[in-house]
């Protein structure tokens, strides 16, 4: 099996990255291709549920995280931290599944420079 393909969509917060992606994966198989899913320590809005629009988690929590270095990409925007789970995009692409990335310009900065690219 090859691996799957990591594809990231870097904008301002509410430019729309995640209406661009949804619409760019209405049309294929859910078992090739994925959203990441992003931690936050922000409190979730109506409707938005655990583990399929955010994980969330506290402040600690995700302090902790960043310690060990958990994270793919990570950045604090407007008080709240956002970040990609290193392992669960890793087991995605071993598994052969394309993920798709919806961050801002603070976390594209961070893992431009984590990777030098």
């Amino acid at each position: 099996m090859s691996l799957g393909n990591l594809y990231i969509l870097s904008a301002p917060s509410g430019a729309g990255k995640s209406s661009l992606i949804n619409a760019l994966l209405a049309d294929l198989p859910r078992n090739e291709v994925r959203l990441s899913i992003s931690h936050t320590t922000r409190n979730p809005r109506p409707a938005e549920e655990d583990g399929v629009h955010y994980y969330f988690t506290t402040h600690a929590e995700f302090e902790a995280l960043i310690e060990k270095d958990h994270f793919l990409e990570w950045a604090e925007v407007f008080g709240n931290y956002y970040g990609t789970s290193l392992p669960m995009i890793e087991k995605s692409l071993e598994q052969g599944v394309d993920v798709f990335l919806d961050i801002d310009w603070q976390g594209q900065d961070k893992f431009a420079k984590k990777y030098r690219m």
